[in-house]
């Protein structure tokens, strides 16, 4: 009987981009086959309505069937599962859940056993899969937009010193327990950032664009600056993605989504430089969880 990873994919692009990488190394370490379970993580998705968002990426693993997403009845079949394989050594789990998402080493050495294993993981540091980062890198390639306008775009970045700025907002940042990253954050990155970069031209990226260019507004001033008005449909975000990566250096905000395109963006340029916050935003909630161990690259520039 052949190994088999079945990985739960979860979160927004950037956090589904981990829990792939991070289940992608683990396949490969085992000889196992990499099976996506690309439906029970959004099923119940209710206040973020997530969904698969990895389909303009050249991955050739397989969706799961019902039988690998442990449907019908999953909710209840991998309650148990959970429970029956936490009684169990970690090498002897069917069902491995990564608890909280700090690093956890124990993944990158674990055996699997021969048959099915299902894998719900958050993966968010890049120690578990710098070791195949080509392998990576292959399989997160995209083709380009067959649209004008983000051909146009892409043609400005490439000729240019250009510098992803991308703002995530994650509330109206009306109380001081905000997730959203501060003006003062932003203005510090961007003149640490004109430091070492000469003639930027900074290309703004957020999903709300007309709030972020107006916070930012006073720091750009006298700089070259392009807002790209594209986030919004689900198409719209993958083109959002491919053009960030195509900047040479990147200011980013809280966001696995502007992470994943700093990352990929990074080992396309040489001298690139990446600014990202370090500030601890509370890991108790997935989807703004930030700044905990081994998230961010040392050779990056944490403020």
């Amino acid at each position: 009987m052949s190994r088999k990873l079945i990985v739960r994919l979860k979160g927004g692009l950037g956090n589904q981009l981990f829990c792939y990488a991070v289940a992608r190394r683990l396949a490969w370490a085992n000889g196992a086959e990499l099976v996506l379970d690309d439906v029970t993580g959004f099923k119940y998705d209710y206040r973020y309505k997530r969904k698969y968002a990895l389909s303009n990426f050249r991955i050739q693993a397989r969706p799961a069937n019902r039988e690998e997403q442990m449907e019908p009845l999953g909710r209840i079949r991998r309650l148990m599962a959970r429970k029956t394989s936490s009684l169990r050594p970690l090498n002897q789990r069917r069902y491995i859940e990564q608890v909280g998402v700090d690093f956890d080493p124990s993944i990158l050495t674990l055996r699997l056993q021969e048959g099915p294993t299902y894998f719900d993981p958050f993966g968010q540091s890049e120690q578990y899969f710098h070791d195949i980062r080509e392998l990576i890198q292959q399989d997160l390639a995209m083709h380009a937009p067959a649209e004008r306008l983000p051909q146009d775009l892409a043609a400005c970045i490439n000729g240019s010193a250009s510098v992803a700025l991308h703002v995530r907002w994650f509330d109206d940042g009306a109380f001081p327990q905000s997730s959203n990253m501060s003006q003062d954050y932003y203005a510090l990155a961007i003149q640490r950032l004109l430091e070492k970069v000469d003639g930027a031209h900074f290309f703004l990226f957020s999903d709300r664009p007309q709030e972020a260019s107006a916070m930012l507004s006073a720091l750009l001033r006298g700089h070259n600056c392009t807002v790209v008005q594209s986030n919004g449909p689900a198409d719209s975000v993958a083109i959002d993605f491919w053009l960030m990566r195509q900047c040479r250096h990147f200011v980013i905000g809280n966001s696995t989504f502007a992470w994943w395109a700093a990352w990929l963006g990074e080992y396309q340029h040489d001298g690139s430089h990446i600014f990202a916050p370090g500030r601890n935003v509370d890991p108790q909630h997935s989807v703004t969880a930030w700044g905990f161990p081994g998230l961010l690259p040392d050779r990056w520039n944490i403020l």
